[in-house]
């Protein structure tokens, strides 16, 4: 029996690359391909199925531009906004993702971001960089403390939920508002609010876990920035759609922010260059996921999705 042919459109991290052979006929995943020659190698490789990350935009043009032979298009991420799915679906196609892989790291990306935009992490690498060669008073170069502050969490599904776990380490007062409450033993003492509006005014930290979706597009905005106490730390690694970054820039500049820990932008790589001219911004390059084991799960995971469809069983995480 030959084996599935799948073009991988994202460089693979070695291990998920050199597994490759046993299980498909691959093209790819040496390299990041764009769009146009990952669609490209579809064709001329004569594949079933598809490999893309979320630097692939997969438009309803794109996908209309697959050979009726594709059966599965799969996304080694947890997110999907970069594929349009009800096209994919109209077309026959089955949209795969990988949840739950990579929960636990991102959540320890989110805890990072929190504690760095705290205390002042990027002021202060950049301090010792330089040399330091001076020393402080009582009353200079003040951070806030995490320990027994209110972290209120926009989407509490896998990684909401982790960061809460986390949380409670620091004794920190759990807060969230989340599309439908969770039970009992998952809200593990948590406040709920169903109206994030109402949620906001008692968050001393907000960390945004939300999907990427029309209904939270930019929801962190003028208005519900506005509505955080002053001097709130914003953290975000879910997506920068969430986020008007205009209104951040002004909450940050302003001071009614201390902070924001930011791992995601609407423009990624391109991002608003502004946020790194502010002294209080902590900036990761969208590497929330970005373990050897993490990526190498995500990478697995995504490939016994394919392998799963091609072979008839059905997928394993079908979006």
């Amino acid at each position: 029996m030959s084996k599935p042919r799948l073009v991988v459109a994202p460089g693979l991290p070695k291990a998920v690359f050199e597994s490759l052979p046993e299980r498909f006929d691959p093209i790819g995943g040496d390299r990041n391909m764009t769009v146009d020659e990952a669609l490209s190698q579809v064709e001329r490789h004569q594949a079933e199925a598809l490999l893309v990350s979320h630097r692939h935009k997969m438009t309803a043009d794109a996908i209309a531009r697959l050979p009726a032979r594709v059966k599965v298009l799969a996304t080694v991420t947890v997110g999907y906004d970069h594929i349009d799915v009800p096209a994919a679906k109209a077309k026959g196609l089955t949209v795969t993702n990988t949840p739950d892989v990579l929960t636990d790291c991102t959540a320890d990306m989110a805890m990072l971001l929190m504690l760095a935009a705290c205390r002042r992490a990027a002021e202060a690498e950049q301090l010792m960089r330089k040399g330091w060669r001076q020393s402080f008073g009582m009353g200079e170069f003040l951070g806030l403390q995490v320990t027994g502050k209110r972290l209120g969490i926009f989407g509490m599904g896998r990684i909401g939920q982790a960061m809460a776990q986390r949380a409670r380490g620091f004794n920190m007062q759990i807060l969230y508002s989340n599309r439908s409450r969770l039970k009992p033993d998952l809200e593990a003492g948590a406040q709920y609010f169903a109206d994030l509006k109402e949620m906001l005014p008692h968050c001393d930290i907000l960390a945004i876990h939300a999907p990427a979706s029309a209904a939270t597009e930019k929801v962190i905005n003028a208005e519900t920035l506005a509505l955080l106490p002053k001097g709130a730390v914003l953290v975000n690694t879910a997506r920068g759609s969430l986020v008007d970054e205009d209104a951040l820039l002004d909450a940050l500049k302003s001071g009614h922010l201390f902070a924001a820990g930011l791992d995601v932008f609407r423009s990624e790589p391109d991002y608003d260059t502004r946020f790194a001219d502010l002294p209080n911004v902590f900036l990761t390059p969208h590497i929330g996921s970005a373990t050897v084991e993490t990526r190498n799960a995500m990478g697995f995971r995504a490939l016994d999705n394919v392998a799963a469809v091609c072979s008839g069983a059905g997928a394993i995480d079908p979006v």
